[in-house]
């Protein structure tokens, strides 16, 4: 292999640049994936544009990786008094500061570019607009104990580019995937925040899962079944039929069973809880697949 053939110090300077990039984690940008295949098979009527496809395939991978570079950049004095992130390539100073934002900036670049080259003018004014939220995100946990919110509004922006690069307008329909989408991510974003709670609460960080406190299963409880109600709706509004619904169903037992998970709140539950999200979002596009295919 290439890689093999490359110099000890290069090797270990690669596997730093992908922890911090976050590719040996995928979950995240499967989670962000979803919903943009969501919005792109609705958009499109079951029969998107491959170009569009490929185009926001690789935009979630560059613009995930970029929140994740500028994430650990705000988060670099922080990150060594969390059990889960003392070990990060940034914190440790093994990649520096000025690299992160360099990174940052360059995957921006190169979204925007691609969004430039082969998109319309709408997905570009759009565009602005994710990579503010994707910058901003990171500092909000000093500030406010909702920063999943803003995760989720970052993580949602590409349902109305994806819409807009496939149809050219935005529609009532973009917004009710939108919002499914935000309740979706600040609850699944605070079972990841329960795995950090009892540090975070000791180095004063803020978030959703320090807010709810002990109500946090019932609050996350309760943003689930507004995800699983404002997708019906979008079910009615395209008139998908029974495949659709089915996937509704799963989304709708697994997080009954992430709530299984997380019942005692232990770290690794809650970790469980958080990555099960994964297959959520798969089961809501597989149906939506079926239902606009066959």
């Amino acid at each position: 292999m290439l890689q093999n053939a490359l110099p000890e110090q290069a090797r270990a300077r690669l596997a730093d640049y992908a922890k911090l990039l976050r590719i040996d984690r995928p979950i995240g940008t499967l989670l962000l994936l979803w919903p943009t295949y969501w919005a792109l098979w609705l958009a499109g009527n079951g029969s998107p544009s491959l170009a569009n496809i490929v185009i926001f395939t690789l935009g979630v991978f560059l613009m995930r990786a970029a929140g994740c570079a500028i994430n650990d950049f705000a988060d670099r004095e922080w990150d060594r008094h969390v059990e889960r992130t003392q070990d990060r390539p940034l914190t440790t100073g093994r990649i520096h500061a000025w690299e992160a934002v360099g990174l940052f900036c360059a995957l921006c670049l190169i979204s925007l570019l691609i969004v430039i080259l082969f998109t319309n003018t709408l997905t570009l004014y759009l565009s602005f607009g994710g990579a503010l939220l994707a910058f901003i995100y990171p500092f909000m946990k000093r500030h406010t104990h909702l920063p999943q919110l803003f995760l989720g509004a970052a993580f949602s922006w590409a349902i109305p580019m994806a819409w807009a690069a496939e149809a050219n307008e935005l529609s009532q329909m973009t917004w009710l995937l939108f919002t499914a989408n935000v309740l979706w991510t600040v609850a699944y974003d605070t079972f990841y925040a329960m795995v950090d709670r009892d540090d975070d609460i000791k180095v004063g960080i803020k978030s959703t899962a320090v807010l709810f406190g002990e109500a946090d299963r019932a609050i996350i409880a309760m943003l689930q079944a507004l995800v699983v109600f404002i997708l019906i709706l979008v079910g009615r509004q395209a008139d998908l039929g029974s495949f659709y619904y089915l996937g509704l169903t799963v989304m709708a037992a697994l997080f009954v069973y992430q709530q299984f998970l997380a019942r005692e709140r232990a770290r690794e539950g809650c970790f469980k809880a958080f990555l099960n999200n994964n297959w959520a979002g798969l089961a809501v596009f597989a149906g939506l697949i079926l239902d606009l295919t066959l």
